[in-house]
């Protein structure tokens, strides 16, 4: 005696369970969407780049700066045309009056407040705002 054969099944009935009804997946339009919305973000990326490039630049001159004890024993408008000579060599645009410089028992502070306005499409233009505040020594 052997051991009982197994009965055989018709391969239609795996066949149908194995395949999905509907198939799923991404349509043309939710591709497109996707895609529209990707652009509106790269774009307005590439177009806030550059003002926060001239700002990381700023930061760094600033720390310059406020090292420099000989620079700060200088008068105000002394600071400030080096600083411009600064941002000329660095090729930074910042708006007028970005800077002020207070002056307290040796201490110096430079005070950096400033927004610049950038047109991203049309009528709709984006504001970034930076304010900061650096702080160094005169010689005495």
């Amino acid at each position: 005696m052997g051991y009982p054969q197994k009965q055989s099944v018709p391969k239609q009935r795996f066949l149908r369970k194995a395949l999905p009804v509907r198939q799923g997946g991404w349509t043309f339009l939710g591709v497109l969407m996707v895609l529209i919305v990707a652009g509106i973000f790269v774009t307005v990326g590439f177009k806030l780049a550059p003002a926060y490039a001239d700002h990381e630049t700023l930061k760094s001159m600033m720390s310059e700066v406020v090292q420099d004890r000989a620079l700060l024993s200088k008068r105000n408008r002394e600071i400030e045309i080096n600083i411009g000579r600064r941002m000329r060599i660095n090729n930074t645009v910042l708006p007028k009056e970005f800077l002020k410089i207070v002056r307290d028992k040796g201490t110096v502070r430079l005070i950096i407040d400033y927004e610049v306005r950038i047109p991203i499409f049309a009528n709709v233009d984006a504001v970034v705002y930076f304010d900061e505040t650096y702080e160094g020594q005169e010689l005495e």
